[in-house]
This record gives structure tokens, C-alpha cells and sequence, in this order.
């Protein structure tokens, strides 16, 4: 790692210079260009690493040379990254106090010592500089997404809705999905302390950003079925097949809920076989061979299950075909039926029931915003052929 420093550096140094030689007027007569000896007592500091002692000398090179303001901003971005954060604000913290620095560079120190409070979890100072940086021309869609970041850690979802509102104006990149999830969350808190109207307020908002947004439709459905309005909330459910398929796990137990408490079990029987032939997944099995062994018995619903797993073999339509089955055997068939039981019971316990479609993280929970790589959306119910197979 030392040696890469060393090569990134003497590369910033190279380029600097480089920069300075081509940029002075051609009338000019060529002059012999030197590293300055400061630079390399610097260098020495940083080869013995005595990381104080090479950011006082390169603090000391930015009064005496304007040159070499490229070469701090690279040094102060190393520094950075190297998780030595305290010296890159010092760094840059110098930069911005020169008076007479030029305002392209005093734009992207100030962006730079940004990052640095960020780095550092400094939110409300990392804040006011981007904040400032907004009405820049060169830096406003890399201040706007910062400050989308900051909202998002502090969970201001009013200031990042607004922020992602003048991002999406500033770079003709939609944030509408985005956006959507954000009136989610304000929907989400507002339902949680039962303030309903508040809630639907929100909600309508989401889908208004976003019509394909299934947690908006699920957390319609439990603003409605907190209020015993189960056939409106049957409404938000049935659209989830349309939105995302994939996320019909999250939705089959309120629908169950919602059909039980109109006390029309028949008809949620009938979707739910319409919905199976449909877009075949476990969750749906689990509640249709439900109600199949109330009304009919284990044997008839281990008979429908094990119909499932012949066309769609996974191992948690085995498992729930397993716990159906196990109620009518009898002797050795029932103790090794236990014993498979078990077995699968444990290897499911290891598997995660949701990944991350972009950075793999994986987990028991469903985050809409993937706590690996921040983006939202992007996290899905495992449960389909591929993913389920060992």
C-alpha cells in the first residue's frame, strides 16, 4: 500500500508541474523545470510516515507557490481515502483560506473538504458547504447528490425529496422511483403513530411518483385495514401482481386477512388458484394448501402440494409438502420423515429469504433500501426456481 501512495503522489507532483509548464505563454523562453527541494523533504515524511510533518511542508509550499494547488487537491483526496481524514481538511481547510485563490479552485476545495466532514460523519458541517456549492455551475448536481445522501442518513425525507426534486431538474436523470420511496417513508411514520389521513396523503404522493411502487400499495392496504376498510385494501393488494410479481410474498397474508374478514374464504380459494397458475410461488401454495387442509384435510393438501413441487421443485415447497405429509404417516416412514424435517428445517434456517439484486447482500429482512449498496428497491424475495434450488 506505501508503495502505491508513493506512485499516486509522485503522479500528482508530475502532473502539476506538467500543468504549470504548458500553461505559460508561448513567448515564454523554456525554462528548466525543477522539483522543488520541499517537495521531496515532504516525500521523505511520507516514505518514513510521518504523515504531520509532510502536511505541514506541503501547507507551507501552498503559500509560496500557486502551482501547486492541483497536487494539494490530490494529496487532500488521498489523504482521504487513506482514512486520514482529519489531515485532508486540514489540507483543504488551507486551500479555501487563500485569499487569492482562484474561484474554480476554491469551488472544488470547498467540494473536496465536503467530503472530507462526510467521511468524518460531520453531516451538519459536510451540509452548509454543499448547500453553498448548489448555485455553483460546476459542482451543483455533485452538491445536490451529496446533500441526498446526507438526507437520507439523517432521515429527512422532506429536505430529500426536495433535493432529489432540483437533481433531477439539474440532470434530466429521473428520481420519480426514488422520490417515491421517500414519500413512503413519511407515509410509513405517519401510519405507525395513526395519523391516517396524513399517512394517505403520503401514500397518494408515492404512486403519484411512482405507479409501480409496491410498498406504496402495501402500506395503502394497511392504512385501510387499520380503518376496517378490508375491500379497499383488497384493491391496493390485487395491483401488486401487476407492479412486481416478485414481491407477492409480501402481500399473499394481508390479502388472506382481508378475504377472511369479508368472511369470503371461497373467492380468496378462486384467486388464489387464478393467481397460481398465474405466477406460480410458494408463499401462495402455503396459504391455498392452508385452507385446502382445513376444509379437506392434510391428505388432500399434501396431495396438492406435492402436485406443486413435482412442477416446481424447491426446497421450501418440499419442506411444506414434508410438514403436510408427516401427520399421516406412520412408524419408521414418520421417525424419518422427522429426520428430514429437521435436516431441511436447518438448511432453510441458513438461507437468507432476501438478496440484493445489484450488490448481493442478503439477509432474513426485507430493506427497501439495500443497507450494502444504498440503493433502493433492489432487494427481492428469494424464492424462485433458480434461487431456491441448492
Amino acid at each position: 500500500m506505501k508503495i502505491v501512495w508513493i506512485l499516486l503522489f509522485l503522479i500528482c507532483i508530475g502532473l502539476a508541474w506538467l500543468f504549470g509548464y504548458r500553461s505559460r505563454p508561448k513567448e515564454e523562453p523554456p525554462r528548466k523545470i525543477n522539483v522543488p527541494r520541499d517537495y521531496l523533504i515532504g516525500l521523505n515524511f511520507l516514505l518514513n510516515e510521518e504523515t504531520d510533518k509532510a502536511v505541514d511542508i506541503f501547507i507551507k509550499m501552498l503559500e509560496l507557490d500557486s502551482d501547486t494547488v492541483e497536487t494539494h487537491l490530490a494529496v487532500g483526496k488521498l489523504f482521504r481515502r487513506r482514512g486520514e481524514v482529519d489531515r485532508a481538511i486540514r489540507i483543504h481547510q488551507n486551500l479555501i483560506a487563500r485569499p487569492q485563490l482562484e474561484r474554480i479552485y476554491r469551488e472544488q476545495s470547498l467540494f473536496e473538504l465536503g467530503q472530507d466532514y462526510l467521511s468524518a460523519g460531520m453531516l451538519d458541517r459536510a451540509e452548509r458547504i454543499f448547500l453553498e456549492l448548489v448555485s455553483a455551475k460546476t459542482h451543483s448536481a455533485q452538491a445536490l447528490r451529496a446533500l441526498i445522501d446526507i438526507y437520507q442518513q439523517e432521515k429527512d425525507w422532506e429536505k430529500a425529496v426536495q433535493s432529489a426534486i432540483r437533481y433531477e431538474n439539474a440532470t434530466r436523470q429521473s428520481m420519480q422511483p426514488v422520490i417515491a420511496h421517500y414519500y413512503c417513508e413519511l407515509g410509513d411514520s405517519a401510519y405507525s403513530k395513526k395519523q391516517y389521513e396524513l399517512a394517505t396523503g403520503y401514500l397518494e404522493k408515492a404512486v403519484s411518483a411512482d405507479s409501480t411502487c409496491v410498498r406504496a400499495s402495501l402500506l395503502q392496504a394497511k392504512v385501510l385495514i387499520a380503518q376496517e376498510e378490508h375491500k379497499k385494501a383488497l384493491g391496493h393488494l390485487k395491483k401488486i401482481k401487476d407492479q412486481n410479481p416478485d414481491y407477492l410474498s409480501e402481500a399473499i397474508e394481508l390479502l388472506a386477512s382481508c378475504y377472511e374478514k369479508l368472511n369470503q374464504e371461497d373467492k380468496l380459494v378462486v384467486y388464489l388458484k387464478q393467481l397460481l397458475d398465474e405466477y406460480p410461488r410458494v408463499p401462495v401454495v402455503l396459504i391455498l394448501a392452508e385452507r385446502i387442509r382445513k376444509w379437506k384435510g392434510d391428505k388432500v393438501a399434501a396431495s396438492f402440494v406435492a402436485d406443486y413441487v413435482r412442477r416446481y421443485p424447491s426446497l421450501r415447497g418440499l419442506y411444506l409438502f414434508i410438514n403436510l405429509y408427516i401427520s399421516n404417516a406412520e412408524g419408521r416412514a414418520k421417525e424419518d420423515l422427522h429426520i428430514l424435517q429437521n435436516l431441511m428445517k436447518k438448511l432453510l434456517g441458513n438461507k437468507p429469504d432476501y438478496q440484493c439484486s445489484s450488490c448481493g447482500f442478503s439477509g432474513k429482512f426485507l430493506h427497501w433500501q439495500c443497507p450494502g449498496c444504498k440503493q433502493w428497491n433492489t432487494i427481492l424475495p428469494i424464492y424462485s426456481l433458480e434461487e431456491d434450488l441448492v
